[in-house]
Protein backbone atom coordinates (compact mmCIF):
# COMPACT_ATOMS: atom_id res chain seq x y z
CA UNK A 1 0.00 0.00 0.00
CA UNK A 2 1.42 3.38 -1.10
CA UNK A 3 1.03 5.51 2.47
CA UNK A 4 0.81 8.58 0.32
CA UNK A 5 -2.89 7.69 -0.85
CA UNK A 6 -4.16 7.36 2.58
CA UNK A 7 -3.55 10.21 3.44
CA UNK A 8 -6.27 13.29 4.00
CA UNK A 9 -5.19 16.05 1.88
CA UNK A 10 -7.98 18.22 4.48
CA UNK A 11 -6.10 17.40 7.47
CA UNK A 12 -2.69 18.10 7.05
CA UNK A 13 -0.64 20.14 9.78
CA UNK A 14 -0.29 23.75 9.04
CA UNK A 15 3.01 24.38 10.77
CA UNK A 16 5.66 21.31 10.71
CA UNK A 17 8.52 20.86 12.95
CA UNK A 18 11.26 18.48 12.82
CA UNK A 19 14.08 17.11 15.38
CA UNK A 20 16.56 15.85 12.75
CA UNK A 21 18.40 13.83 15.15
CA UNK A 22 20.76 10.49 14.73
CA UNK A 23 22.94 11.46 12.22
CA UNK A 24 26.04 10.75 14.88
CA UNK A 25 24.38 7.57 15.93
CA UNK A 26 24.18 6.51 12.12
CA UNK A 27 27.70 7.11 11.67
CA UNK A 28 28.88 4.99 14.07
CA UNK A 29 26.42 2.22 13.47
CA UNK A 30 28.51 2.34 10.47
CA UNK A 31 32.07 2.57 11.41
CA UNK A 32 32.32 6.42 9.93
CA UNK A 33 33.15 9.54 10.88
CA UNK A 34 30.43 11.63 12.46
CA UNK A 35 31.21 14.21 9.68
CA UNK A 36 29.86 11.46 7.28
CA UNK A 37 26.60 11.24 9.30
CA UNK A 38 26.04 14.75 8.92
CA UNK A 39 26.44 15.12 5.15
CA UNK A 40 24.33 11.94 5.02
CA UNK A 41 21.28 13.69 7.16
CA UNK A 42 21.41 16.44 4.46
CA UNK A 43 20.04 14.14 1.81
CA UNK A 44 16.99 13.54 4.03
CA UNK A 45 16.59 17.62 4.66
CA UNK A 46 16.03 17.11 0.71
CA UNK A 47 13.31 14.36 0.33
CA UNK A 48 11.69 15.70 3.37
CA UNK A 49 11.23 19.35 1.82
CA UNK A 50 10.45 18.42 -1.11
CA UNK A 51 7.99 15.56 0.27
CA UNK A 52 6.51 18.39 2.35
CA UNK A 53 5.52 20.83 -0.60
CA UNK A 54 4.37 18.25 -2.51
CA UNK A 55 2.13 17.13 0.15
CA UNK A 56 0.78 20.85 0.86
CA UNK A 57 2.40 21.65 3.91
CA UNK A 58 2.52 25.22 4.48
CA UNK A 59 5.05 25.66 6.87
CA UNK A 60 8.42 23.35 7.62
CA UNK A 61 10.73 24.35 10.65
CA UNK A 62 14.25 22.29 10.86
CA UNK A 63 16.41 21.85 13.83
CA UNK A 64 19.22 22.68 12.71
CA UNK A 65 21.70 23.50 14.96
CA UNK A 66 20.89 24.68 18.54
CA UNK A 67 22.47 26.64 21.44
CA UNK A 68 23.97 23.54 23.24
CA UNK A 69 25.74 22.69 19.80
CA UNK A 70 28.34 25.03 20.02
CA UNK A 71 29.63 23.21 22.59
CA UNK A 72 30.26 19.82 20.74
CA UNK A 73 33.89 19.65 19.74
CA UNK A 74 36.02 21.99 17.36
CA UNK A 75 36.28 20.17 14.77
CA UNK A 76 32.54 18.46 14.61
CA UNK A 77 30.79 22.20 14.92
CA UNK A 78 33.07 23.34 11.95
CA UNK A 79 31.87 19.94 9.93
CA UNK A 80 28.11 21.16 10.62
CA UNK A 81 28.81 25.32 9.29
CA UNK A 82 30.52 23.59 6.25
CA UNK A 83 27.72 21.70 5.81
CA UNK A 84 25.48 23.80 6.33
CA UNK A 85 26.87 26.35 3.66
CA UNK A 86 27.53 23.56 1.03
CA UNK A 87 23.54 22.61 1.72
CA UNK A 88 22.38 26.09 1.12
CA UNK A 89 24.39 26.39 -2.01
CA UNK A 90 23.24 23.49 -3.13
CA UNK A 91 19.54 23.19 -2.55
CA UNK A 92 18.68 26.83 -3.81
CA UNK A 93 17.73 25.13 -6.74
CA UNK A 94 16.01 22.95 -5.41
CA UNK A 95 13.65 25.91 -3.09
CA UNK A 96 13.58 27.88 -6.51
CA UNK A 97 12.04 24.39 -8.64
CA UNK A 98 9.42 23.92 -5.54
CA UNK A 99 8.67 27.23 -5.10
CA UNK A 100 9.70 27.81 -1.41
CA UNK A 101 10.97 30.31 0.59
CA UNK A 102 13.64 30.19 3.12
CA UNK A 103 13.69 31.85 6.65
CA UNK A 104 15.42 31.29 9.49
CA UNK A 105 15.74 31.94 13.21
CA UNK A 106 17.68 31.86 16.27
CA UNK A 107 20.93 33.79 17.49
CA UNK A 108 21.86 34.21 13.28
CA UNK A 109 24.95 36.62 14.58
CA UNK A 110 26.82 33.50 15.79
CA UNK A 111 27.27 31.81 13.01
CA UNK A 112 30.49 32.26 11.19
CA UNK A 113 30.46 35.08 8.63
CA UNK A 114 30.84 33.00 5.46
CA UNK A 115 27.35 30.96 7.11
CA UNK A 116 25.81 34.48 7.52
CA UNK A 117 26.08 35.55 3.81
CA UNK A 118 25.36 32.20 2.31
CA UNK A 119 22.00 32.03 4.13
CA UNK A 120 21.26 35.77 3.90
CA UNK A 121 21.89 35.36 -0.11
CA UNK A 122 19.24 32.16 -0.34
CA UNK A 123 16.90 34.00 2.06
CA UNK A 124 16.89 36.91 -0.20
CA UNK A 125 16.51 34.90 -3.57
CA UNK A 126 13.71 32.76 -2.32
CA UNK A 127 11.50 35.75 -0.73
CA UNK A 128 8.87 35.94 -3.40
CA UNK A 129 8.26 32.29 -3.44
CA UNK A 130 4.90 31.06 -2.17
CA UNK A 131 4.53 27.48 -2.14
CA UNK A 132 5.97 26.51 1.57
CA UNK A 133 8.16 28.62 4.22
CA UNK A 134 11.11 26.57 5.22
CA UNK A 135 12.48 27.67 8.42
CA UNK A 136 15.64 26.80 9.20
CA UNK A 137 16.69 27.07 13.27
CA UNK A 138 20.50 28.06 13.49
CA UNK A 139 21.99 28.78 16.70
CA UNK A 140 18.78 28.16 18.26
CA UNK A 141 17.79 27.88 21.85
CA UNK A 142 14.26 28.37 22.90
CA UNK A 143 14.74 29.19 26.59
CA UNK A 144 17.00 32.40 25.51
CA UNK A 145 14.91 32.99 22.55
CA UNK A 146 12.22 33.70 25.73
CA UNK A 147 14.43 35.15 27.88
CA UNK A 148 15.53 38.03 24.66
CA UNK A 149 11.46 38.31 24.40
CA UNK A 150 11.03 39.72 27.86
CA UNK A 151 13.68 41.55 27.96
CA UNK A 152 12.48 43.19 24.92
CA UNK A 153 9.31 43.58 26.35
CA UNK A 154 10.25 44.63 29.59
CA UNK A 155 12.48 47.50 27.68
CA UNK A 156 9.34 48.97 25.92
CA UNK A 157 7.23 49.02 29.16
CA UNK A 158 10.04 50.87 31.02
CA UNK A 159 10.01 53.54 27.96
CA UNK A 160 5.87 53.91 27.53
CA UNK A 161 5.70 52.05 24.61
CA UNK A 162 3.17 49.55 25.34
CA UNK A 163 1.49 48.91 29.11
CA UNK A 164 2.44 46.22 30.97
CA UNK A 165 -1.90 45.38 31.09
CA UNK A 166 -2.03 44.55 27.39
CA UNK A 167 0.38 41.96 27.44
CA UNK A 168 -0.86 38.70 26.80
CA UNK A 169 -0.10 35.63 24.48
CA UNK A 170 -0.16 37.85 21.21
CA UNK A 171 2.38 40.42 22.68
CA UNK A 172 4.80 37.81 23.56
CA UNK A 173 4.35 35.78 19.84
CA UNK A 174 5.23 39.05 18.23
CA UNK A 175 9.07 39.19 20.52
CA UNK A 176 9.77 35.92 19.31
CA UNK A 177 12.10 34.64 16.70
CA UNK A 178 8.83 33.06 15.54
CA UNK A 179 6.64 36.40 15.22
CA UNK A 180 5.87 35.63 11.36
CA UNK A 181 5.16 31.49 12.00
CA UNK A 182 2.00 30.01 13.32
CA UNK A 183 2.34 27.31 16.18
CA UNK A 184 3.20 23.98 15.28
CA UNK A 185 0.38 21.47 15.07
CA UNK A 186 2.89 18.29 14.51
CA UNK A 187 6.72 17.85 15.84
CA UNK A 188 8.18 14.66 15.04
CA UNK A 189 11.72 13.82 16.43
CA UNK A 190 13.60 11.12 15.12
CA UNK A 191 15.97 8.14 16.20
CA UNK A 192 14.47 7.30 19.75
CA UNK A 193 14.98 9.83 21.59
CA UNK A 194 11.67 11.20 23.70
CA UNK A 195 12.56 14.84 25.01
CA UNK A 196 12.02 18.18 23.51
CA UNK A 197 15.67 19.55 23.63
CA UNK A 198 15.06 23.49 23.88
CA UNK A 199 13.11 23.57 20.61
CA UNK A 200 9.76 25.70 20.48
CA UNK A 201 8.79 25.73 23.87
CA UNK A 202 6.42 28.45 23.49
CA UNK A 203 5.19 27.41 19.86
CA UNK A 204 4.59 23.66 20.57
CA UNK A 205 2.49 24.51 23.65
CA UNK A 206 -0.61 22.45 21.84
CA UNK A 207 1.34 20.38 19.37
CA UNK A 208 0.90 16.90 18.48
CA UNK A 209 4.16 14.73 19.30
CA UNK A 210 5.53 11.95 17.13
CA UNK A 211 8.46 9.97 18.17
CA UNK A 212 10.18 7.27 15.95
CA UNK A 213 13.27 5.03 16.54
CA UNK A 214 14.54 5.66 12.67
CA UNK A 215 17.74 7.42 12.30
CA UNK A 216 17.72 10.95 10.59
CA UNK A 217 19.55 9.53 7.52
CA UNK A 218 17.57 7.04 7.16
CA UNK A 219 14.47 9.23 7.85
CA UNK A 220 12.61 9.27 4.25
CA UNK A 221 9.45 10.42 2.69
CA UNK A 222 7.12 6.82 4.21
CA UNK A 223 8.48 8.06 7.52
CA UNK A 224 7.20 11.57 6.80
CA UNK A 225 4.18 10.04 6.09
CA UNK A 226 3.64 7.86 8.90
CA UNK A 227 3.56 10.38 11.06
CA UNK A 228 0.96 12.83 9.21
CA UNK A 229 -1.02 9.79 9.12
CA UNK A 230 -0.57 9.11 12.99
CA UNK A 231 -1.26 12.81 13.15
CA UNK A 232 -4.77 12.48 11.44
CA UNK A 233 -5.63 9.77 13.70
CA UNK A 234 -5.62 12.35 16.54
CA UNK A 235 -8.28 13.91 17.99
CA UNK A 236 -6.99 17.86 19.01
CA UNK A 237 -9.19 19.45 21.37
CA UNK A 238 -7.34 22.68 22.89
CA UNK A 239 -8.84 21.86 25.89
CA UNK A 240 -12.21 21.20 24.67
CA UNK A 241 -14.66 18.26 25.12
CA UNK A 242 -14.80 15.81 22.02
CA UNK A 243 -18.67 16.84 22.16
CA UNK A 244 -17.75 20.53 21.65
CA UNK A 245 -15.33 20.22 18.56
CA UNK A 246 -18.34 17.82 16.97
Amino acid sequence: MNLLDTIDATNLPNHLAIIMDGNGRWAKQKGLLRALGHESGTKSVKKIIEASAKLGIDFLTLYTFSTENWNRPKLEVETLMKVLINSLKKELKTLQENNIKLNAIGNLEKLPKSAQKELLDVISKTKDNTQMTLTLALSYGSREEIVTAVKNICSKVKNNIISIDTIDDSIINEHLYTQNLPDVDLLIRTSGEHRISNFLLWQIAYAELYFTDVLWPDFKEQDLYEAIISYQKRERRFGKTSEQIK
